[in-house]
């Protein structure tokens, strides 16, 4: 699959209107996979079938959450209404899912980040009911996922990294009849309170990959890879000598 063909499924519009088609799919108690992409994930999305399947479903709701899949859309005259960070989206639905008293699952994280953001979550938001969770390190993840499917909450959070979570939610979907299932990387650590995100700064300039590159410079491979490489393989699709799949 060439990576031209993500931007055609991507979501374009602001994020209170991603928000309304997210909430209006919990109200009708309908079954959605949200990706939020950044280049990292989409350059997989070439390599990996299963995360090519997962981008493409029509289950899924593509989301643009890196600052370069907005300037890979500008190389391709896409345009976005703006940067819709995973982390909001969570914060968003924990505060949705509050007010309309909906049930939450967390899978994923450190056992102590978990236990951490469910404290948060059942001091802080009342009207949610945690249904489970469980940390990211246990064996068979596959079978607590279908543990989890069986609950049948209104929202999953999965916190597994890219891939993992992203194929593990992939393999599983076809067998949910109704909840949010968005893979939220390392997102649980901010949400739990126990690492802050980036100053305001950072994030109002779309360079949180800055920040997080300052204080974990072992980060500067991963982005070369994900996306310098993104940047260049975007050109040359655009160009015509990219191997389309």
């Amino acid at each position: 699959m060439s990576i031209k063909q993500y931007y055609k499924k991507f979501y374009k519009g602001s994020k209170k209107s991603c928000m309304d088609i997210i909430k209006a799919k919990l109200e009708a108690d309908e079954g959605c996979f949200v990706i939020t992409a950044n280049p990292e994930i989409l350059m997989m999305g070439k390599r990996l079938p299963e995360m090519d399947k997962a981008l493409m479903s029509k289950d899924t709701l593509l989301v643009p959450d890196g600052i370069g899949v907005i300037k890979g859309g500008a190389q391709l005259g896409v345009r976005f209404e703006e940067r819709i960070p995973g982390v909001e989206i969570c914060e968003e639905l924990l505060a949705y899912a509050d007010d309309t008293k909906k049930s939450v699952y967390l899978f994923g994280a450190r056992r102590e980040v978990v236990e951490a953001l469910v404290s948060r979550i059942r001091r802080e938001y009342r009207g949610i009911m945690v249904k489970g969770y469980s940390d990211g390190y246990v064996g068979g993840k596959d079978e607590v996922f279908k543990e989890i499917i069986g609950l049948e909450p209104d929202i999953v959070m999965v916190a597994l990294g890219t891939p993992q979570q992203e194929l593990l939610i992939q393999r599983h979907f076809a067998a949910v009849n109704k909840g949010i299932y968005i893979g939220v990387g390392g997102s649980f650590d901010v949400l739990s309170g126990l690492k802050q995100r980036a100053p305001s700064f950072f994030i109002r300039h779309n360079i949180e990959w800055l920040y997080r590159i300052t204080k974990e410079p072992k980060r500067i491979k991963r982005f070369w890879d994900s996306n310098i490489k993104f940047l260049f393989e975007l050109r040359k699709e655009k160009h015509g000598s990219g191997k389309a799949v």
